[in-house]
């Protein structure tokens, strides 16, 4: 078990060299919706994932939950969460933060 472990993870790295740890924008901001819109701004930006309204209605429930939190423990949410040290791409300048 062992060495497949070991060729696994050496195959990954040989296959895998150009990964990068920048973050789509459009999650980070989805992220950031998360977050920060109201419950119903950021329900109209889940449609575009057409997923099923369980789904939807579940994500909406924790959303509730998030809402309960005061802006400087959502503030903490995103030092925590944010971009756990990875670079975002701005996509209006193409530039790394």
């Amino acid at each position: 078990m062992r060495l497949f472990l070991s060729v696994l993870l050496v195959t990954l790295a040989l296959c895998c060299y150009e990964a990068n740890a920048i973050v789509c924008p459009d999650i980070a901001k989805d992220f950031e919706g998360f977050l920060w819109e109201d419950k119903t701004a950021f329900e109209l930006s889940l449609q575009k994932y057409r997923a099923p309204p369980e789904n939807v209605q579940a994500v909406l429930d924790v959303k509730t939950c998030i809402d309960n939190i005061s802006a400087e423990g959502r503030s903490q949410l995103v030092a925590i969460l944010g971009h756990g040290g990875h670079r975002v791409e701005d996509e209006t300048r193409g530039e790394l933060r």
